[in-house]
């Protein structure tokens, strides 16, 4: 393994848990390996290794970019490692908000509904008390 790809790993593990990590690992196989090989090696290794900033930072951004290209799966997942990078719920609520302006609302409702069931499966928000 090259040692960007191995410290892709380290980063991906730290990001997104010890937990998705080892899930992660056990799921490849000869058909995803190439792909999960190139995300260690390319997205984790290079671009979350590079300088200029911090993971909060990174996670913020991601959160909206995921929220505009509408992939509900990779942002549940980063909801998640947004706090493990630090951010807060707050945090997380104004950046999914802004993102009704300029993703447009259906993309933003979408998104804070996986933000709010992540969240609250973390046990960051209370849960809601039955209706009726």
């Amino acid at each position: 393994m090259g040692d960007r790809r191995e410290r892709g790993r380290e980063i991906m593990r730290e990001v997104l848990g010890e937990e998705y990590f080892n899930r992660r690992d056990k799921s490849t196989n000869d058909f995803n390996a190439p792909l999960r090989c190139y995300s260690e090696r390319t997205c984790f290794g290079d671009a979350w290794d590079r300088p200029g900033l911090e993971r909060r930072e990174r996670s913020l951004i991601l959160l909206g970019m995921l929220t505009a290209l509408n992939r509900p799966h990779e942002l549940k997942t980063h909801v998640r490692a947004a706090v493990r990078n630090g951010l807060s719920v707050a945090e997380i609520q104004e950046v999914l908000y802004l993102t009704a302006v300029y993703c447009g609302l259906p993309a933003a409702v979408d998104s804070f509904r996986i933000a709010e069931e992540t969240l609250r499966e973390m046990d960051l928000l209370a849960k809601e008390a039955p209706q009726g």
